[in-house]
């Protein structure tokens, strides 16, 4: 199974945290990976991304809240999400890429080939 399985999403309050993990099954095979997340009425946008040498980036809305991580022996990619916000609630996805792309766009959706079903995250004030 090529696609991505995400799992972990729940409905939690306001300032707890939760944790994503995502199973990929074509890691090896990927020079970088990411969540990416889809509120209702939103564009999908970038959340988190890991190169293969461990470089993160991180979406302004979530630096210093959210930490992305790497497995490579369990083909794993985490989602740490600490002090959620209300506005954190959107359906999360793990993405991989099959194909090289310059860093300054790999937070973009369009960067990515390879997409997950998504799990979703609600949180409440």
């Amino acid at each position: 199974q090529v696609q991505p399985v995400e799992s972990g999403g729940c409905s939690v309050q306001a300032f707890l945290s939760l944790l994503l993990s995502c199973v990929i099954s074509i890691y090896r095979y990927s020079d970088y990976m990411g969540w990416f997340r889809q509120a209702p009425g939103k564009e999908r946008e970038g959340v988190a991304i890991v190169d293969r040498d461990g470089l993160t980036t991180y979406a302004d809305s979530v630096e210093g809240r959210f930490t992305i991580s790497q497995d490579s022996a369990k083909n794993n990619l985490y989602l740490q999400m600490n002090s959620l916000k209300p506005e954190d609630t959107a359906m999360y996805y793990c993405a991989a890429a099959s194909h090289w792309a310059p860093h300054n766009v790999r937070l973009r959706p369009v960067s990515y080939n390879i997409w997950g079903q998504g799990t979703q995250v609600t949180v409440s004030s």
